[in-house]
């Protein structure tokens, strides 16, 4: 236990907050009794933070210099320290209330005469970091700005704690797989999928699994309404398939593209008419084509008369058209409504556009052959 103790002591804060958090309590409160006590305080407050913030995921060893202190002695004072801090990338000053004033750099103090007050070396920080900041906001800001190291204050603008980029690195990964499993409409997991049991995964795919089976029971009852048109033409129950095949694509194509573009801050709800437009066109572009390669198969390979072609080729122009529609604009909306937009991705998607295409197909079908 003893050696534990040592190990503990000898991490930085926020990786051994991140080991407690996978601890059970009983074993973290073992732990924390035997630690020191500066320790305990500032473990228990990385705990105390809310999940997912920046707070919970900032480091308490950094370079903390105060103002008015010459060059000369913020290299004794960062010395007596050399290995308490978690990075190197800059020194933080602050006021007597350890307000955050600014910062300066290893470079700053190595090229500078040894009386230089630090004050007037000291550059103003651009980007600084409150700890009830989500932690993919901070994520976002690392990648837009190449920070290796950001300093993070509380409500008062006192200096607390710093995140660093390796950190950054790990949530990039998280929100990553958080979004890849929304998308395929799992809930999400901090579990790898080793250490995840088989009713646990049960748990966690079968929601959604039977909402798109509830849903996808409309696409049913269209076919069902339409049977007596179906019998009257029974080849067009051979293109359906295809044709909601090529609708649902169509549709994640958009969708995937958006939801990449929001969660990079490309675009904005006030975009979304541009969105459209531009899904509008292209999906004009790529129903033309589709449709002119499949008018061209169905004469020459399956030999199906040029009123069916024209049927499913003008069908699949329609349904290219709504899909992209439906899947560019779902997701902006789910983000203007608070959700995430991962969740309007595939399947959800996949299940409207099926649902679309079959009323298009029956509705271009009865104009087209007078049933």
């Amino acid at each position: 236990m003893q050696r534990r103790h040592g190990i503990i002591e000898d991490m930085f804060t926020d990786d051994a907050a991140d080991l407690f958090e996978e601890m059970p309590a009983v074993m973290v409160s073992k732990l924390l009794n035997n630690v020191s006590k500066e320790t305990r305080a500032s473990i228990n407050k990385l705990l105390n933070y809310p999940e997912n913030s920046a707070g919970s995921l900032m480091a308490m060893e950094y370079i903390h210099l105060k103002k008015g202190l010459t060059i000369q002695e913020s290299i004794e004072r960062i010395k007596k320290q050399k290995d308490d801090f978690v990075s190197y990338d800059a020194c933080y000053v602050t006021d007597n209330e350890r307000k955050l004033l600014g910062y300066v750099t290893i470079k700053d103090i190595l090229v500078n005469d040894m009386d230089t007050l630090i004050d007037d070396i000291m550059q103003e920080c651009e980007h600084v970091i409150t700890t009830k900041m989500d932690q993919e906001e901070v994520a976002f800001i690392f990648q837009d700005y190449d920070y290796r190291t950001l300093p993070v204050v509380d409500s008062e603008n006192r200096l607390v704690g710093v995140i660093t980029v390796d950190d950054i690195m790990d949530i990039m990964e998280e929100e990553a797989t958080e979004d890849i499993e929304k998308m395929a409409a799992i809930t999400p997991s901090d579990k790898t999928y080793m250490r995840t049991g088989v009713f646990e995964t049960w748990k966690k795919r079968i929601p959604w699994l039977l909402l798109l089976m509830i849903s996808a029971t409309f696409t049913g009852g269209i076919i069902t309404h339409f049977e007596e048109a179906l019998a009257s033409y029974v080849i067009l129950t051979a293109f359906i398939p295809m044709l909601m095949d090529t609708g649902g694509n169509a549709g994640s194509q958009a969708s995937v593209s958006v939801i990449r573009s929001l969660s990079l801050d490309e675009i904005e709800y006030k975009d979304t008419l541009k969105v459209m437009w531009k899904e509008v066109r292209v999906s004009l572009l790529v129903g033309i084509t589709l449709a002119i390669a499949n008018f061209v198969k169905l004469l020459l390979l399956d030999q199906v008369g040029v009123q069916i072609a024209t049927v499913v080729c003008t069908t699949l122009v329609f349904t290219v058209m709504v899909a992209k529609f439906i899947g560019c604009s779902l997701p902006i909306l789910a983000k203007r409504l608070g959700f995430d937009p991962a969740v309007m991705a595939s399947p959800f998607i996949t299940t409207i556009v099926d649902a679309c295409s079959l009323l298009i197909y029956f509705k271009v079908a009865g104009i087209m052959l007078g049933i």
